[in-house]
């Protein structure tokens, strides 16, 4: 799948992580984004699977651009051997952009993982299921309604950003059922998604059973969503 999209992706890839004041974990998002195991990626590339996690936890010196590029190459080429499911994606993303107003409120990406209770902790959210110790790389802050009417399946996965690995706000939701059903029957599952506009208790049960089929932590909040966004663009993660 040789495409100028996928020589666009390979350069937002190396350059992210070239880029990165911690490459090592820019390397982890997208190794993870591509469901790729570190021992599946160290033996395409004839390394010991303690040098990727050296890169990774920044144990070892950066790679530099050549083997930053040869690395990102070798994920792209064991994604394309199963059939280009995450290229496919991600290629969406850079054809499409993201210009749907009315439907996305804010996306923003970090470069290095910011784990789920610090990001509750901001944003005063409530715990529901889950766990608080799993880490994101991202949010997408989402108009529940406008997104579950307006969106095909394949649509809605452009809400992920550039890693699955994040927090889908979805706002003035009534009791968080519709979000996790559509959810349920997209082929991409987030990190964690939260429920703004509700307490805890006005949460639907069906909910925390979902999340737990789709491994996903869930969480709820009754602040404004103009004050989400300002409370996590403040945040220097």
């Amino acid at each position: 799948m040789k495409s100028d999209l996928r020589q666009q992706l390979a350069e937002k890839m190396a350059g992210e992580i070239t880029l990165s004041d911690s490459p090592g974990k820019a390397l982890k998002k997208w190794r993870v984004s591509f469901n790729i195991p570190q021992g599946v990626l160290a033996e395409r590339l004839k390394v010991s699977p303690s040098v990727i996690s050296d890169y990774e936890s920044g144990r070892r010196k950066s790679p530099g651009t050549a083997v930053v590029g040869k690395i990102v190459e070798t994920i792209l080429a064991i994604d394309e051997e199963g059939g280009g499911r995450y290229i496919q994606k991600f290629a969406r993303i850079l054809q499409s952009g993201f210009e749907d107003g009315d439907v996305i409120y804010d996306i923003h990406e970090y470069a290095a993982p910011v784990v789920l209770k610090e990001f509750a902790d901001a944003i005063r959210a409530n715990f529901i299921h889950g766990s608080l110790e799993e880490s994101i790389f991202g949010y997408t802050i989402i108009n529940s309604l406008n997104a579950i009417l307006q969106l095909s399946s394949n649509e809605f996965n452009r809400i992920y950003g550039w890693s699955t690995e994040r927090a889908l706000i979805f706002t003035e939701v009534s009791n968080g059922k519709s979000p996790m059903v559509a959810i349920r029957v997209t082929p991409f599952k987030p990190r964690c998604v939260i429920l703004q506009g509700i307490e805890k208790e006005q949460v639907h049960p069906l909910v925390p059973k979902l999340a737990e089929r789709d491994r996903i932590t869930v969480l709820c909040t009754a602040m404004a969503v103009d004050q989400i966004v300002q409370a996590l663009r403040e945040k220097a993660w």
